[in-house]
């Protein structure tokens, strides 16, 4: 049983802006600590044995400058890499480059703070259309996937996660997630009407309700 209210409070979420060598790009930034420490936390992230517990299957050389491929989502090449408190990639998917920075700090000899910051040029008519919850709402579910992973539960299959995702309990979490992340919009000066409605369209698609 997921606690999905005890998810959502759990995370951080923040909207903003980097300044790349092809410009400017639009952020998002998700946290959450975990009650584990930091080289399990990297274990989990960077293992091709891990990976698929909590996330998707991955093929490819995990290794700097090794290209990786999740299954039915992004691949990507691993340009920096840190142990364990780093790793940054490209994240490649439908015919679209963006990067994840990937960071790992510890809080405590066992607890552990993972940031997760995706990093994309998106154009202005994208953005003004579904906002930061159109990728918001896929990284709420990998933080997640995770979260039951560490504290050991059972591993939930891609379609297990699927039809998760279509329940009622799915459909909640990411309703909250969207609108959490419409919070986030605003408080980095995003104007608030237009913030509520990209959002709203974003729970929309994404729960597959009238909005």
């Amino acid at each position: 049983m997921i606690d999905v209210t005890q998810q959502i409070n759990a995370v951080r979420r923040r909207v903003g802006t980097r300044v790349l060598e092809a410009g400017e790009a639009r952020t998002v930034t998700i946290s959450q600590t975990y009650a584990a420490a930091i080289e399990d936390v990297w274990d989990a992230c960077t293992s091709a044995e891990r990976i698929p517990r909590w996330f998707l299957p991955v093929s490819g050389e995990l290794k700097l400058g090794g290209r990786y491929q999740l299954e039915g989502n992004a691949g990507g090449t691993i340009e920096g890499c840190d142990p364990p408190k780093s790793f940054f990639a490209t994240w490649e998917y439908g015919g679209e480059v963006s990067w994840i920075e990937v960071r790992f700090a510890a809080e405590a000899a066992d607890r552990t703070r993972l940031e997760i910051e995706h990093i994309a040029h998106v154009s202005d008519e994208r953005w003004a259309e579904f906002g930061p919850a159109a990728v918001g709402i896929g990284w709420d579910s990998a933080v997640l996937g995770l979260s039951l992973h560490l504290s050991g539960g059972p591993a939930m299959s891609p379609a297990e996660g699927m039809a998760w995702a279509g329940s009622d309990e799915g459909k909640e979490f990411m309703r909250l997630s969207g609108e959490r992340w419409c919070e986030a919009h605003i408080a980095s000066g995003g104007d608030e009407s237009e913030a509520r409605a990209m959002a709203g369209r974003t729970i929309a698609a994404y729960t597959a309700t009238p909005g």
